[in-house]
C-alpha cells in the first residue's frame, strides 16, 4: 500500500506530512495489520499518473486533487497530529479491511 503525501511546490510540507504518517504507523503498528505501507512525498505536479492508494494534503490543494481516483485526505492544520490520525485513521483502516 502506497500513502502519498502532497505540497503545492517542492516538497516541505509533504516531506513534513510523511514524518507525521511514519511517526503514527510506528507508534501503531497493529494499525498496518501486517500490511506493507510505503509513505511517499511529492509535489502537485507529479502526483497525476502516479500510482498512489491514498493522499494526504491540505484542503488548499482540493481543487487539483478532486477527481483523481483515489482516496484523499485534506487537512486544515498540517502541524495536527491530531487531525491528520482522526481523518486518516478511518481511510486507512477501510483499505485495509476490503
Amino acid at each position: 500500500m502506497r500513502i502519498v503525501t502532497v505540497c503545492g511546490m517542492g516538497f516541505g510540507t509533504s516531506l513534513m506530512l510523511k514524518m507525521q504518517i511514519e511517526d503514527l504507523l510506528k507508534t501503531s503498528p497493529e494499525l498496518t495489520k501486517g500490511v506493507r505501507i510505503e509513505v511517499a512525498a511529492w509535489d502537485i505536479g507529479s502526483v497525476k499518473g502516479q500510482q498512489a492508494d491514498i493522499i494526504v494534503a491540505s484542503t488548499d490543494m482540493k481543487a487539483q486533487l478532486t477527481g483523481t481516483g483515489v482516496d484523499t485526505v485534506f487537512l486544515v492544520n498540517l502541524v495536527s497530529s491530531r487531525e491528520l490520525k482522526e481523518k486518516l485513521l478511518p481511510v486507512l483502516q477501510t483499505k485495509l479491511q476490503g
